[in-house]
């Protein structure tokens, strides 16, 4: 074989690997997208890299597969659902304190089903693979509720963290909880 020849196949050999990779590397981008939603967003805007975002999104994904989640039991659910209740109800008397009871009530039933919940960051990262659609609200409710322990969150707010906060908490939960307006 010729030298023009051997270089024209290591070119082509190249240009399909080259085209391989973009091809995976756009499956890669979609899929990833579709799985996170505005997370996606959220983390690349975060990150400032598309790429280290989604290496960050990958890495979730499969270390979130190794974990032990677990749907609640029946039993499970009603105590949660009953306290959720419980903590609404003291929303018109203290809107501030029913808040934070709220974030601790979703990290107990995160915690129940198996999601790490050694802070709030790494939260929201499991919760976010498989509860996408709601993560923006609970990063909402969370920033609220950081402000209301520093005095700094009006009642609406504390009314909206609220609303957000039972987003997530029914996805945790598995199921809607029937609740009077707040």
């Amino acid at each position: 074989m010729n030298t023009t020849a051997i270089v024209a196949i290591v070119v082509a050999v190249i240009a399909l690997a080259v085209a391989v990779w973009a091809v995976w590397q756009t499956q890669r981008t979609k899929h990833l997208r579709t799985k996170f939603g505005p997370e996606y967003d959220y983390t690349v805007e975060r990150e400032g890299d598309r790429r280290k975002a989604e290496a960050e999104l990958a890495h979730r994904e499969a270390k979130a597969k190794r974990l032990q989640i677990r749907e609640l039991t029946p039993q499970e659910r009603d105590q949660f659902a009953n306290a959720w209740r419980d903590e609404q109800a003291h929303f018109v008397e203290n809107p501030s304190q029913a808040v934070a009871a709220a974030d601790a009530l979703v990290s107990r039933a995160m915690m129940a089903r198996g999601y790490p919940t050694a802070d709030y960051e790494t939260q929201a990262a499991y919760a976010s693979v498989d509860h996408a659609r709601v993560i923006g609200d609970y990063r909402q409710a969370h920033a609220i509720a950081e402000r209301s322990r520093a005095g700094q969150a009006s009642t609406e707010e504390l009314r909206r963290a609220m609303i957000s906060y039972r987003a997530l908490f029914e996805a945790v939960v598995g199921s809607p909880v029937l609740l009077s307006r707040v």
